[in-house]
């Protein structure tokens, strides 16, 4: 059964490590979402494996078992605001790592405008200045769901919840000045 205090990895390593393309690839990718290392990457690519061969395995099935199946992963992409409300398994298995990672709370927040930068963004959210319906959440990497998306905010007890922090005047300011 293993120690339950012992987390599992929630991630697959790539099977040939040194390819250059993916080494490219994955350093763009680095650069843009501002991960922290390697392994957040490939969490989110082995979670969007894993809703592939899903829905691979539910193209091929048959009966009713596989169609509750499917009406349950389609929604779980729909509440994750991966695939829209119309959606069929075609749409999932055209799913790339960049929808996935769009979806992190770090990515959100930056979206949003409470943070000049992707950096900053994780940074607030690890020091505890943001959170996801009043509840502060305290991982970049968490996937913020659909209904959630308006309800992320500054945390109530952080000092970025006063209009007048300086901080959060230049942020501001750098919202003002990317619309113009």
């Amino acid at each position: 059964m293993g120690d339950p205090k012992r987390q599992r990895k929630k991630y697959e390593t790539p099977s040939h490590p040194w390819i250059k393309e993916r080494l490219d690839r994955e350093r763009v990718l680095m650069k843009k979402y501002a991960l922290k290392n390697k392994k957040e990457l490939w969490r989110h690519e082995t979670q969007l494996k894993e809703f592939r061969r899903r829905a691979r395995r539910l193209l091929a099935a048959r009966g009713k078992q596989a169609e509750i199946e499917k009406v349950q992963l389609l929604q779980r992409l729909n509440r994750l605001g991966l695939l829209p409300a119309d959606a069929v398994l075609d749409d999932v298995l055209s799913l790339a790592i960049e929808d996935v990672l769009d979806r992190r709370l770090q990515t959100v927040v930056f979206k949003k405008g409470l943070a000049r930068t992707i950096g900053q963004a994780r940074q607030l959210i690890v020091h505890g200045h943001i959170e996801v319906n009043g509840q502060v959440i305290r991982s970049p990497g968490y996937l913020v769901l659909k209904e959630e998306e308006d309800a992320i905010t500054y945390a109530r007890n952080s000092p970025f919840a006063k209009e007048s922090h300086p901080e959060r005047m230049v942020i501001e300011q750098a919202k003002q000045g990317g619309e113009a």
